[in-house]
């Protein structure tokens, strides 16, 4: 059998774990877990530590003012994203204005340098691999556009109401990042006539088969 000294030890060992189970849970640790985790708590008011293993602290990730909006309309049942307005603006998007969206805001199509509305951009990019798996080449010569440019393209070539080719400023689907202009050959053509609307992309505006603009597939 132990000594006093043995038995003073072992109870102060056995106090020390008492103590860290009891001890305030440290601070979470930011840049944890992808952001669907963090929103999904910032959402549902769990954290990290309350769905982790007892005794252990699972890391989460820092939210921005806009995640924070996103949890906000999870929780009213707004779509967070992929919907649109009364007007066709993307809800995420109409705060900046038509031709106003910045391109932080906008996110790549893998097509040199154009960008689009991030759904937008993700169905052009699973159409263009579908198409490329058919043998047909998808070319694009533009994508959003600024009010500026939509102004000078409406001086160039006309206003759509007046017989040109320009929507008015302000109102083109391109300056939502909505829209692409497509390089299309005959066959490519008529393979985006019979596939772009499962993907979400429809050839909406007469006299300009190369025009096509996106509305989510629900």
């Amino acid at each position: 059998m132990d000594g006093p000294a043995g038995v003073e030890a072992r109870i102060a060992e056995i106090q020390g774990r008492i103590a860290a189970l009891s001890a305030p849970a440290r601070p979470p640790v930011a840049g944890g877990p992808a952001f669907g985790t963090a929103l999904a708590q910032a959402v549902t008011g769990t954290s990290a530590a309350s769905t982790a293993a007892p005794g252990v602290l699972g890391p989460t990730a820092a939210l921005t003012a806009e995640d924070h909006l996103a949890a906000a309309r999870l929780r009213s049942g707004a779509p967070v994203s992929g919907g649109l307005t009364a007007d066709g603006a993307p809800q995420e998007l109409a705060g900046y204005g038509n031709g106003k969206v910045p391109a932080s805001a906008l996110s790549p199509i893998g097509q040199g340098s154009h960008r689009l509305w991030a759904p937008a951009a993700e169905a052009f990019e699973r159409m263009h691999a579908a198409a490329a798996r058919d043998g047909v080449e998808i070319g694009v010569t533009d994508s959003y556009r600024s009010y500026e440019a939509q102004v000078d393209l409406a001086e160039r070539k006309g206003l759509y109401s007046q017989g040109g080719l320009a929507a008015k400023p302000g109102t083109s689907d391109h300056g939502w990042g909505r829209a692409l202009d497509l390089d299309l050959d005959g066959r490519a053509q008529a393979w985006m006539r019979a596939n772009g609307a499962q993907h979400g992309f429809v050839e909406d505006t007469p006299r300009e088969p190369w025009h096509w603009a996106f509305t989510p597939v629900r």
